[in-house]
């Protein structure tokens, strides 16, 4: 699968504060061009379904086309009385494109922006019968120049990202195993290595904040834990300290009992000192219970908080733990996956049981997002993630493996049953569409199934499963073919 390599953030700022309205006016355009009969309504909906994808290569490209083919024939449809009003529309709404849309994004480049610019003034002056041919070759040179443009900040941005990458992969050695950073190095890593969208990113982004934030007062709790704990082995070594010195001033009283003793002439005598030692022992007795009740006390305190600390790291742990997921569906992204495949794939080893994998693609994806928009496209992704579940055991896993791909994992289940399942999952697609801002949404998928062989690593069996999903693609969709 390609891997997209996003904006870089120097070239999406400027862009961003323009978010608004240069990306609604090329869509706009190419809407109008859409609705148009013929050859220009066919070239419409290409640039349609480019623009509303943000393929804006695509989109340069087809721009270009419009220009070299269409725009001669325009001018002379001009004198047409019955599409002048359409002609003068369509001008307008290439006039929008250059001097709005494409101007917009161009203000990284300030000479491009600025001849955009100028261009679309020009377009929106011009009138029928003035010399069309200067226009559009400045217009092709603009869209050229583009191109060039594109290529160069491309390839910058991949420099870009694979040095951040790199950086990622030696933070990652410098870290302990158990470290709990690891979990938002990979997802980081993983997104650098995708095909993520905005919305992705910036559901990626809340939930690393949010992940971010508890492990921060997790952290906080450990810490104060650990200092309570401290703070009472302090309080027992200095307890230890007091019982030896009154075990030593005992012994010294002890020392004098028995002189005294030695140098006594009466019985009375004698029996006085002999008091003064059981005294002297009692109120040592009393000091070594209160002594080892406290410590007893300690050593419990000490217990409770090492029991806190360890359920806190766990925590910790688990924290990080969250990051296994995908952010907008909820299913198990990429690393999540691969720690549930490593387990059932050693149990299956152990148990001799079979292990089957599917991979499933949905139909059109792109179409649909150009039709329903990206929240859209979204809501379908979260209602397949949805049905599925519906559909799986407690042991059987889903995980989105790309953008409008995911992998079913079903321990246990030989390939004919795996089969059934995907045929299950495609017809409750079908009776319960999913429904986005009130209008119901029809998505089908196609999927390759596969079990896995004695000793098969998960990359090769998720290939032979990939390549049964394009076997059924090709067979015309919404099918399921089966890896032998």
């Amino acid at each position: 699968m390609p891997i997209h390599r996003g904006p870089s953030a120097t070239a999406r700022e400027p862009v961003a504060a323009t978010a608004g309205t240069a990306p609604a006016v090329l869509p706009e355009f190419a809407d109008g061009m859409a609705a148009l009969p013929g050859e220009l309504g066919a070239l419409g909906r290409r640039l349609q379904s480019a623009s509303h994808g943000g393929d804006w290569r695509t989109c340069q490209r087809l721009l270009q086309q419009f220009l070299d083919k269409y725009l001669r024939e325009f001018a002379g449809s001009l004198e047409a009385g019955g599409a002048q009003a359409e002609s003068d529309q369509l001008r307008e709404l290439l006039r929008q494109a250059l001097g709005v849309a494409l101007a917009s994004l161009l203000q990284p480049l300030p000479v491009l922006a600025g001849e955009s610019s100028a261009l679309g003034v020009e377009l929106k002056q011009w009138r029928p019968g003035s010399e069309l041919a200067p226009l559009a070759r400045r217009v092709r040179e603009l869209c050229h120049q583009v191109g060039v443009h594109a290529g160069d900040t491309a390839e910058q941005q991949a420099l870009l990202l694979d040095l951040f990458d790199l950086l990622l992969e030696n933070l990652v050695e410098l870290l302990d195993d158990g470290s709990w950073l690891h979990g938002q190095v990979a997802v980081v890593r993983e997104l650098l290595a995708s095909h993520p969208d905005r919305q992705t990113l910036e559901a990626t982004r809340q939930g690393l904040r949010e992940l971010v934030y508890q492990q921060g007062l997790l952290k906080q709790g450990i810490e104060e834990s650990k200092d309570a704990m401290r703070t009472m082995m302090v309080t027992f070594v200095e307890r230890l300290d007091g019982m030896a010195e009154s075990t030593g001033q005992f012994q010294s009283r002890i020392e004098a009992h028995m002189e005294a003793i030695r140098g006594s002439r009466s019985v009375a005598d004698l029996g006085r000192r002999l008091e003064e030692v059981l005294e002297d022992t009692a109120q040592l007795q009393r000091q070594a219970l209160r002594a080892h009740a406290q410590m007893a006390d300690a050593r419990a305190e000490v217990d409770a908080a090492e029991a806190r600390i360890r359920e806190l790291e766990a925590q910790l742990r688990d924290a990080g733990d969250l990051i296994r997921c995908d952010p907008l569906t909820g299913a198990l992204n990429r690393r999540g996956f691969e720690d549930v495949y490593e387990r059932e794939a050693a149990r299956a080893e152990r148990e001799g049981r079979p292990l089957s994998l599917a991979v499933l693609d949905l139909d059109g994806f792109g179409r649909l997002n150009a039709r329903h928009g990206h929240a859209g496209g979204d809501a379908v992704l979260r209602h397949l993630v949805e049905a599925a579940r519906a559909g799986l055991r407690a042991a059987d896993a889903i995980c989105r493996h790309g953008g409008e791909e995911f992998v079913l994992l079903l321990p246990g289940t030989p390939l004919a049953e795996a089969q059934a399942v995907l045929a299950r999952l495609q017809r409750r697609l079908a009776a319960e569409p999913a429904v986005h801002d009130g209008q119901r949404i029809v998505a089908t998928f196609s999927g390759g199934v596969a079990v896995r062989q004695l000793g098969e690593d998960r990359e090769h069996l998720v290939r032979r499963a990939d390549r049964a999903m394009y076997q059924a693609k090709s067979e015309g969709r919404n099918r399921i073919a089966v890896a032998h």
